[in-house]
């Protein structure tokens, strides 16, 4: 009985161990697209990094109107909110194509993620200075505008840091 018993789990473990491969071949542009970014920690944080500024872009371009109202914004202001979510969008589809159709993934986009940062941070420190210092037409005191371009910042500096190995590539 107990050689039946080893014999049929055996066969079971053999049957599971071919069914390997299948899986491995079902799931390869994870794990590809996980390799591409040198692991599941920098493919995370591009994903919300990016999701975060389409976010930001969606709200700018099409929710323009509860964006200003959420910020007590006056509606001549929309024309350039929509300049400004653009851009956001410009970054979020090119985001897009190095996550999902460019080849190579993140090799050689040093140009991008470094855009990236640099555009952050003037964010970052524009804001910063029109909230906490100039104050001109300020109506909400909400820390939104400082703290969601530091995180970002933030984010893209460890980026830049993570993926050099891949982004400097030529």
């Amino acid at each position: 009985i107990f050689e039946y018993l080893v014999s049929k789990k055996l066969i079971q473990f053999i049957i599971v161990w071919q069914k390997i491969p299948g899986i491995i071949d079902k799931y390869s542009y994870v794990f590809n697209m996980i390799e591409k970014f040198n692991g599941i920690f920098y493919l995370i944080l591009f994903s919300i990094h990016f999701l975060g500024l389409g976010f930001y872009a969606y709200q700018m371009i099409i929710d323009n109107k509860r964006y200003r109202e959420k910020f007590q914004i006056d509606e001549t202001a929309a024309t350039i909110m929509r300049m400004t979510g653009a851009i956001f969008l410009g970054s979020f589809l090119m985001a897009i194509y190095v996550m999902f159709v460019r080849p190579n993934g993140v090799e050689g986009t040093w140009a991008f993620f470094n855009l990236v940062f640099v555009q952050n941070l003037c964010v970052l420190i524009v804001n910063t200075y029109s909230i906490k210092i100039d104050k001109t037409g300020l109506k909400n005191d909400s820390n939104e505008a400082v703290i969601a371009p530091l995180v970002f910042t933030i984010i893209s500096a460890v980026l830049c840091y993570g993926l050099a190995d891949k982004i400097y590539m030529y």
